[in-house]
């Protein structure tokens, strides 16, 4: 290019502009390329982190294997193993370990069964018909359980600025120790069905466990005498309400011998009971006695009793609840047949979480028995929120 050619009209040399706009421009093309760059690389390495995230959901959604499961449930192993066998070394070693020192106990008196089907069957004991589901269920360690009741009245008064205070007078407190007793059950099973690895052991165990605590539990919280068992509301000394004092239930009368005079003993019931124990309150009667009563009816003519409206919601008379309990006595003479109360305050059960069996594969060979105890123990706790009827005149 001539020296003509690289000036301007004006006679500049303009060469240097022409390099400087081709250098940039370069400039520009690089650095586009380089962010071009720059975001393939993020986009790839999203794309990878993706991918990883799927893998790890995929691997914590996959049904444990045989092996997984075990080591996370190395007890429940153990307890399967000793249950088909008597092979109690694993749950021995799980003690020396220090993983379960919680969960094994002397063989001499049983193991403690694992979490899953102690919790079957505390689920199963809940959900039964008897007073443990309306009661006060605490757990405990210890083998009584004392319960402490406020049932005196602070004195109180209006008073001006200048008149002297009158001292209150001294609470009175009732101790309640409630014994706990053991409870037992004794399910046996053929070792050839024990063999037989597709029989659901510990489901079965729990079953039957279960069935018989429950029906054991809930005939001794009504009639149980206190005598290496719980105490039961029944055997409470029964005082007409007129006369109701602490340490005895107060009964109204249902106007008849054996039978209703009508509906305003029920009526009546209820408001025997104080206004404090109402609102959390419950009938309990057996079905033979819930029989004759869904066939009462107010001086209107509607039924006194209602259906629940929802699955699972229980009956209501007069507006509450109703557990049918087989183990209150049926209408007779002089029978206190329902209750009424709240039982959340009036009654406690109390019980040791832990479920211990024993298997025994000599006393009723060629089946193999479980020996499975727990303890528990029952008792009134608030003489004045339950209250009966009894069928009787007065």
């Amino acid at each position: 290019m001539s020296m003509t050619e690289t000036k301007s009209r004006t006679g500049k040399d303009v060469s240097p502009v022409i390099e400087a706009k081709t250098a940039i421009a370069g400039f520009v093309s690089e650095f586009k390329g380089f962010r071009d760059e720059i975001h393939n690389r993020l986009q790839q390495q999203e794309e990878q982190m993706t991918m990883l995230e799927r893998k790890s959901t995929f691997k914590a959604a996959r049904p444990a294997l045989a092996m997984a499961a075990d080591a996370e449930a190395p007890h429940q192993k153990a307890f399967d193993a000793y249950l088909r066998t008597g092979d109690d070394d694993a749950l021995r070693g799980l003690a020396l370990e220090g993983k379960a020192m919680n969960t094994a106990v002397a063989a001499d008196g049983g193991y403690l069964v694992d979490p899953q089907t102690a919790e079957t069957i505390r689920n199963v004991l809940n959900g039964a018909a008897s007073i443990r589901a309306i009661a006060n269920v605490v757990g405990v360690e210890s083998t009584t359980y004392d319960v402490l009741v406020d049932h005196g009245d602070v004195s109180h008064g209006w008073n001006t600025e200048t008149d002297s205070v009158a001292e209150s007078t001294t609470p009175v407190i009732d101790r309640i120790s409630i014994p706990l007793h053991e409870l037992s059950a004794m399910p046996k099973a053929s070792q050839r069905l024990l063999d037989d690895s597709a029989f659901d052991l510990e489901s079965w165990l729990a079953g039957r466990i279960a069935d018989k605590f429950a029906r054991a539990e809930a005939a001794a919280f009504i009639n149980g005498d206190g005598v290496d068992k719980p105490t039961g509301v029944l055997t409470k000394t029964h005082v007409p309400q007129a006369s109701w004092s602490w340490g005895s239930l107060g009964y109204v009368a249902s106007g008849a011998d054996g039978a209703f005079d009508g509906p305003d003993a029920l009526v009546d019931l209820v408001y025997a009971l104080g206004a404090q124990y109402r609102a959390n309150a419950a009938f309990v009667m057996n079905s033979k006695t819930a029989g004759a009563v869904r066939k009462l009816k107010d001086a209107d003519g509607r039924f006194l009793w209602s259906d629940g409206l929802a699955a699972g919601e229980p009956a209501r008379l007069l507006g509450y609840p109703v557990l049918i309990a087989e183990d209150m006595p049926d209408m007779g003479s002089g029978a206190t047949a329902i209750a009424f109360g709240d039982f959340g305050a009036g009654y406690t059960v109390a019980e040791r979480p832990d479920l211990r069996v024993l298997r025994d594969p000599f006393s009723a060979k060629p089946r193999v028995l479980f020996y499975a105890t727990k303890r528990v123990g029952g008792d009134v706790s608030d003489y004045a929120a339950i209250k009966l009827l009894k069928f009787s005149v007065s």
